[in-house]
């Protein structure tokens, strides 16, 4: 076995992404990401590779410019580069979700203006549900679009926004309750907007009254930014509301939060193989009492224990996706895998760290950085203990005792 984590029943087609891009990484990104990283300098040289790779489309349908590639082929996409640099499968995943809102829930104008210059990069996406004091609880949103003629109104504060300075396009979600009768369901009244912006950090000189404040400084997953979104009286015409009616934001946000869910395990998975890679390479060079490291056997045990979940939750990620590709309901399963992969992508980096000893410490060593990112998947597209509420709320579902 050459590596870890490989997947049957691949078409050739989807053989020659996966080695085109695992080329990329290697020859592209591993050689320059630390560097990059410590300097929390965006990949702009990589980004333009992975443009002309044709990436940013890889899921868009081929009638608008993309290779209308499925989700397992994304996914697994997103497992390369990961493996490569987790902030790089972060650029990339936001665009993704966006295009498949889009492509999902767009009116027919919506998707021949967005999705054929989101083919390219040349629209390149982001989206916001999360607020300063929202967390976990999306019914929470405070953030109100209010009714103005042909036009929606927007204030209110949004948090978390992975590209939020680098983006031209936001899908963002806000309460538009106007109408609805006293007591609707807080999901029932949100709607998400489509908001082109300029690039750039402060005012937007888009978009009037939008603000992007600038990068929230993090202890890791660098180089991709992280942002704040003021909106104080922004105007967006009705045309810009995803699928041309009011109401069903939650619904969009959530199919979106799905594909990120995948996308997240796929990350927690190539995070881990990289780490898998590093310690089990550093074991063998390593001398301790006269022989490798490698060749005592508490070391073989964390080696072995770490192969087995990259293996498990890779297998998992990608039963996630291809439900969701079938056209199945997914929540389940991509919750599993969100899950999985993420709390052994942390458990395979603390155990890579260990291995290397005092020198995982250093910042010359590329264990260092694995550390300070794999925490973000712990969190990002829904915690741990959201996932286990997904989980536990399904299960209960289909073993329902009847009677």
């Amino acid at each position: 076995m050459s590596r870890l984590a490989q997947t049957d029943g691949l078409t050739d087609i989807q053989r020659e992404i996966l080695s085109t891009v695992r080329s990329f990484v290697d020859k592209e990104i591993i050689p320059v990401a630390n560097e990059l990283e410590h300097k929390d300098e965006y990949p702009t040289d990589i980004v333009e590779g992975l443009k002309e790779l044709g990436i940013f489309g890889l899921m868009i349908p081929e009638e608008y410019g993309g290779l209308g590639e499925s989700l397992l082929t994304y996914a697994l996409t997103v497992e390369e580069i990961a493996r490569g640099w987790m902030s790089v499968s972060g650029i990339i995943n936001t665009h993704f979700i966006v295009a498949y809102m889009l492509k999902q829930h767009g009116t027919q104008e919506q998707k021949e203006y967005f999705l054929p210059r989101m083919a390219t990069g040349e629209v390149r996406g982001a989206f916001s549900m999360s607020e300063p004091g929202l967390g976990s609880d999306v019914s929470a949103i405070r953030t109100k679009a209010v009714r103005d003629g042909d036009d929606y109104v927007i204030n209110g504060q949004k948090m978390w926004l992975t590209n939020g300075g680098t983006s031209n396009l936001v899908a963002v979600l806000c309460r538009t309750d106007e109408g609805l009768p006293e007591g609707t369901a807080p999901h029932k009244s949100m709607t998400t907007f489509l908001i082109e912006k300029e690039p750039g950090f402060g005012p937007n000189p888009k978009v009037k009254g939008l603000t992007v404040p600038g990068k929230i400084e993090k202890m890791g997953y660098k180089g991709v930014d992280t942002t704040e979104l003021i909106l104080e009286d922004v105007k967006i015409p009705s045309n810009r509301v995803l699928g041309g009616q009011s109401g069903r934001g939650f619904y969009q946000m959530m199919d979106g939060v799905e594909v990120g869910r995948v996308n997240v395990a796929a990350r927690g998975c190539g995070v881990a193989q990289r780490a898998f890679e590093l310690g089990i390479a550093y074991a063998q060079q390593r001398q301790t009492f006269g022989k490798p490291i490698a060749q005592h056997q508490a070391i073989q045990f964390k080696l072995s224990e770490m192969a087995t979940k990259v293996e498990a939750a890779h297998a998992l990620m990608v039963n996630a996706a291809r439900k969701k590709d079938s056209g199945q309901r997914n929540d389940l399963e991509a919750g599993m895998a969100k899950y999985l992969a993420s709390e052994y992508c942390k458990e395979v980096v603390e155990d890579a760290f260990r291995i290397h000893g005092g020198y995982g410490f250093s910042k010359e060593y590329e264990i260092e950085r694995l550390y300070r990112e794999a925490p973000m998947l712990l969190i990002g597209e829904g915690t741990a203990e959201i996932q286990k509420m997904i989980i536990g709320r399904r299960l209960l579902e289909e073993y329902r005792i009847q009677g």
